[in-house]
């Protein structure tokens, strides 16, 4: 009877521990979401999301894509060593004024996925040109 009970006990911590290294995510990203705040309208925006391989095995960044054409990923397409960190540079147009949210869906190792976030606010950038400024031809005249 003892001898059930010990193959029992020892049965089931191999399949709690098998349970844990599964559930364990190879691909830890320093953040998940970035805010850029307030940008002007018309000027591209870029961030640099940092991944980082957790596993013991290289890790393959399958595609990591935007919900829309305003916003453009780009990766490394080199498997990612264990230990090893990488860059996701994502980039937004911020051609239409007002808030903007954007999902960036990364897949990784066939099926596995995560999904990063930026988001902020556009603001409209004035019509025509800056007004002049009387000091810049009094600066001329005094260099002559």
């Amino acid at each position: 009877m003892k001898k059930i009970v010990l193959l029992l006990i020892l049965i089931i911590g191999f399949v709690a521990v098998q349970a844990q290294n599964a559930t364990t995510d190879v691909l830890e990203m320093k953040e998940m979401e970035f805010d850029f705040g307030t940008i002007p309208q018309g000027k591209p925006v870029y961030h640099t999301f940092l991944i980082t391989n957790k596993g013991n095995a290289p890790l393959k960044l399958d595609n990591v894509q935007a919900t829309c054409g305003c916003t453009t990923p780009e990766w490394n397409r080199e498997a990612i060593a264990p230990g090893a960190t990488e860059k996701i540079k994502v980039g937004y147009n911020a051609a239409a004024e007002g808030a903007f949210e954007k999902f960036i869906t990364v897949t990784y190792n066939g099926n596995s996925t995560k999904q990063i976030k930026i988001k902020g606010s556009v603001w409209k950038a004035p019509v025509g040109s800056a007004p002049s400024n009387a000091s810049i031809n009094f600066l001329k005249q005094q260099m002559q």
